[in-house]
């Protein structure tokens, strides 16, 4: 499997990386590397994660309050959101 983000999941991402790297370049780091590791779960299995609404699943970024939101098209997986836990929910519901 692939992974690909939205153009505006890419940017949740990077903006996310330049807050962490404002505070710390450890926490930045820490931040990357979580992300990293809820990438290597969701590909090594796509389906396992739980449907917030049909057709997309969210997988948690441990220790940060942040998840990836997903969908699975055939063999690439599409990371709509770098979703904050507490800010906006639901946002990211119009991304296709």
């Amino acid at each position: 499997m692939k992974v690909r983000f939205h153009g505006e999941a890419t940017a949740e991402l990077e903006e996310a990386l330049d807050w962490y790297a404002i505070r710390s370049p450890d926490a930045e780091r820490a931040f990357a590397l979580a992300v990293d590791q809820s990438l290597g779960s969701l590909l090594a299995g796509p389906h396992r994660f739980a449907q917030v609404m049909p057709g997309f699943r969210a997988v948690r970024v441990e220790k940060f309050p942040y998840q990836l939101i997903y969908r699975v098209n055939g063999e690439i997986v599409i990371v709509v959101a770098v979703a904050h836990l507490k800010r906006r929910p639901g946002y990211w519901k119009r991304r296709n």
